[in-house]
């Protein structure tokens, strides 16, 4: 018999705020995470705006020593493990260590870390290349850091799958406490890309948003205006236990990790399949694994990236799954408010989902302003929709044709 998986611990960092109270405030109130980049000069470049967090400071969490010696991407996600770890009161010394699994995901890792050493490479010689290099940009360090700051001794690697890693962290991670392999996962996805090459990187494949004059109205999913997406850093970490396990600590389980699914689309190496074939299956298949029809789904927590190409077939891709249900049910792009954390999205885009059930209110999705006629469903726009949400379905999709999708469902304590 397979163990029931709860969530019970939620840690962010995002363009919103650098816990998940104030994250959550924010994103009720429909605030934009959204401006002018601050981190390098963008003189030249198409996109003069992203989604940066701001006011970051790990060295009083982490210790000035071991901050420096990890990139952003690892900061992140080791300060929104500990804030995971304290709300879900799990203390290590009380745990089996065999039996706590860390997997957390980033899309490129540290690119940061590469982009500099290969400046100094170039300016100063091999030889002032930091020995640090290699263990800061790999990007499993995050999972990998975590363990050790932490103890955790059962299995720990990083998922990459693009935009949808973070999704595919915790959708995984479930997997192993559903077949008894450990008690309790530290699991999400992490990501900080906002650096001259990444962002140089993403123009040229013309996935950026360039309403330069308007950065808080640049990200607009849905709308007809749209032109790209806005990159977003983070990161968002669940704390997933068997439910036993975490009734016999006497937990308080916040929602339960009712389903899973992922696909590829087989299709295109960044556009998604034209049919949105590939995400009705991610999301077939995790309605398949929790049991329920898609009239159970009381809000879905979209993709929504704002680029002209997903948010169409993304459309289409619920209409296949639910139908008439499509109109009904409540649907937000939290991205029009946080930009898009690539790897980081599934992770945090899941702690809102949760929250969504926990806190009984459905975020907006902003700049709506001129709806898509191609995109006619019920996006929630500009003000949050207040009541009972019992479960929520939480969709990535990612260029390589990656999709996932994570269904939760309110607690029974």
């Amino acid at each position: 018999m397979e163990n029931r998986v709860v969530v019970t611990g939620i840690g962010l960092v995002t363009p919103l705020g650098l816990d998940r109270k104030s994250t959550w405030k924010a994103l009720l109130k429909g605030e934009s995470g959204i401006d002018y980049i601050s981190s390098f000069d963008t003189e030249g470049f198409s996109t003069r705006i992203a989604a940066e967090v701001k006011g970051f400071e790990p060295a009083g969490l982490l210790g000035k020593k071991e901050s420096r010696r990890m990139d952003r991407f690892t900061q992140f996600a080791s300060v929104a493990a500990l804030e995971a770890l304290e709300h879900a009161g799990i203390k290590m010394e009380q745990e089996d260590p065999d039996r706590v699994a860390v997997l957390i995901g980033s899309g490129v890792g540290g690119i940061i870390t590469i982009s500099e050493q290969h400046i100094i490479l170039n300016e100063r010689g091999a030889s002032r290349v930091s020995p640090f290099l290699v263990p800061m940009m790999l990007s499993d360090m995050a999972s990998g850091q975590v363990s050790m700051m932490i103890g955790a001794k059962g299995p720990n690697f990083s998922t990459v799958s693009a935009c949808a890693t973070g999704a595919d962290s915790i959708g995984e991670a479930a997997e192993m406490i559903k077949r008894g392999r450990v008690n309790v996962a530290v699991a999400g996805g992490t990501e900080a890309a906002i650096c001259p090459i990444g962002v140089a990187g993403f123009n040229s494949c013309l996935a950026l948003s360039t309403r330069n004059d308007d950065p808080k109205g640049a990200s607009r999913p849905f709308d007809a205006g749209r032109d790209g997406f806005v990159l977003g850093e983070g990161a968002g970490v669940l704390i997933l236990e068997s439910e036993q396990h975490a009734k016999d600590r006497g937990a308080t389980i916040i929602a339960e990790l009712a389903g899973y699914g992922s696909s590829s689309d087989a299709h295109h190496v960044t556009q998604p399949h034209p049919e949105g074939e590939g995400a009705a299956r991610a999301m077939n298949y995790a309605l398949s694994q929790a049991g329920m029809t898609p009239k159970d789904i009381t809000y879905i927590n979209a993709h929504g990236t704002s680029t002209p190409l997903n948010d169409k077939f993304e459309t289409i891709a619920m209409k296949r799954v639910f139908g008439e249900h499509a109109y009904k049910v409540p649907i937000s792009s939290t991205k029009s408010m946080t930009g898009h954390l690539l790897g980081a999205a599934g992770g945090i885009e899941a702690a809102f989902s949760v929250m969504a059930i926990t806190e009984s209110a459905v975020p907006p999705t902003i700049n709506l302003q001129e709806p898509d006629p191609d995109c006619d469903l019920n996006y929630t726009p500009h003000t949050p929709l207040r009541g009972r949400v019992s479960t929520a379905m939480s969709n990535v999709f990612g260029f390589g044709g990656h999709n996932a999708s994570l269904i939760f469902r309110e607690a029974v304590n």
